[in-house]
């Protein structure tokens, strides 16, 4: 028997630091990043990374400016038309930014640079030069190295430059020009070391977490029939631009049919008595993300059935985390969430067979179509590998993974009546650390009681 905790809004403890500027990483822990790629790399290579492109929203109007996950978690450098160059064993120094120079004028329209010596003096870059220089600089790093570094592919146009620099090189090996001979993928290695999170990592997961949880309680409480979907996902824009964060994805408000639509963002459908309403939505702060579903009846009372749904549900996520644990692998806990929900969907009579049958038979599937978790980092899905060769991989300190089981009952007409448009969610972010699972979302309200109270309050 599970034992319920009471919860009550009032006494929820989150307290949150207020960001006191763009990068709150301390900018040793990038220097040590750098310095674990580096030794990878080797003095004969060089890794090369560009920036995220601006990106148009419509005509004349960008989006707001995002850096490349990648590039910022070697820099904590977040402006565009920048390329970041390691050359491990560079007499002139091994870190290479080049940036968009100081430009008053420019400056004016579009907000402050650091320029060249803003990158030595406060990123520790142990050179820089001006981005209109790097057809002159670059090419000369390359012919020095054997060995180039660097993700094809994600940006067509850098992709362009780099394979033009080694052309130009290749035309000049007559010469004696060296010319890089071997080309890596960056993003191997590099994604490698950014599924396993460092303490000051972690850190800043909670921070999200706990702005997110925030959030989530502010607009469960806040829900009422009549209301419109994208009044409530107003609640969380409000909640995350106070502690200075943004949304980390669209968020997904759905009541009724619409919680039945996995990546449904429309939001802009009224809320219905009798209904259930499905919210997930999570924040990005200081570049990490968190990510959480949380699931309630439109009138703030479960009906039996949508009850009966919600603590299937529930159980296989408690059963998912337990099994979130250094040790076990990756699949662990999405087989304990499958067997919790065949075992409740065969209970309630919506799958009929045999437990062990109806899951080799995948008969969950038709309500439950998804994973029940995604590695979560800077990106929402972030990156890592969720299998070594043919094998899941095991869970080791430093990963973070969603746990988020569900079950989506859609209005079918094999389906009896009671049933329909019931969709179910429920999703925390949750790290593996030496001791067991860690729910850096942990304090947000998840107990069918507990919500009902919530809602009340």
């Amino acid at each position: 028997m599970r034992q319920k905790k009471t919860h009550s809004p009032a006494n929820l403890s989150l307290s949150i630091e207020r960001a006191a500027g763009p990068n709150q990483m301390k900018i040793e822990e990038f220097s040590k990043r750098r310095r674990t790629l580096m030794r990878m790399v080797g003095d004969d290579g060089i890794a090369i990374l560009p920036s995220a492109p601006v990106r148009t929203r419509s005509r004349d109007v960008a989006y707001r400016y995002r850096q490349d996950s990648d590039f910022y978690y070697l820099t904590g450098f977040a402006e565009p038309d920048s390329v970041a160059v390691l050359a491990p064993g560079r007499a002139n120094g091994e870190y290479i930014i080049f940036c968009r120079d100081k430009d008053p004028l420019r400056e004016q329209w579009d907000g402050s640079r650091a320029g060249p010596n803003g990158a030595l003096e406060n990123f520790a870059a142990d050179d820089a030069f001006p981005i209109d220089d790097i057809d002159d600089i670059l090419p000369g790093l390359l012919e020095t190295r054997s060995r180039v570094y660097y993700t094809m592919g994600a940006y067509a146009d850098f992709d362009h430059r780099i394979t033009e620099w080694v052309k130009a090189l290749r035309h000049r090996e007559s010469s004696g020009i060296h010319t890089p001979h071997e080309f890596i993928a960056l993003d191997h290695i590099l994604h490698d070391m950014r599924l396993y999170k460092s303490r000051a990592e972690i850190s800043a997961m909670r921070k999200a977490a706990k702005i997110a949880v925030r959030a989530h309680t502010r607009a469960i409480a806040a829900v009422r029939p009549g209301m419109f979907e994208y009044e409530i996902e107003a609640e969380y824009i409000h909640e995350f631009r106070r502690h200075d964060a943004t949304i980390s994805y669209a968020p997904i408000v759905g009541g009724g049919v619409n919680a039945c639509t996995l990546h449904y963002v429309e939001n802009n459908a009224e809320l219905k008595d009798g209904d259930l309403l499905l919210i997930d939505a999570g924040c990005e702060c200081d570049y990490y993300a968190s990510d959480i579903t949380r699931t309630m009846p439109v009138n703030g009372r479960f009906t039996g059935e949508q009850r009966a749904v919600y603590e299937i549900v529930l159980e296989a996520q408690l059963a998912a985390i337990e099994k979130t644990v250094k040790g076990n692998h990756w699949n662990d806990p999405h087989d304990a969430a499958v067997r919790i929900i065949t075992k409740g969907l065969r209970k309630i009579g919506l799958l009929d067979g045999t437990v062990p049958r109806l899951i080799k038979d995948q008969a969950y599937q038709e309500f439950f179509m998804h994973r029940t978790g995604h590695w979560i980092g800077m990106d929402v899905h972030d990156v890592g590998d969720y299998k070594v060769g043919d094998e899941w991989r095991f869970l080791e300190p430093g990963m973070v993974t969603t746990v988020e089981p569900g079950v989506y009952i859609t209005g079918d007409s094999h389906i009896p009546r009671k049933w329909r448009n019931i969709g179910v969610r429920i999703e925390d972010d949750v790290a593996v650390t030496n001791s067991g699972p860690d729910v850096l979302s942990k304090g947000l309200a998840k107990e069918a009681d507990e919500i009902e109270s919530l809602m009340a309050s």
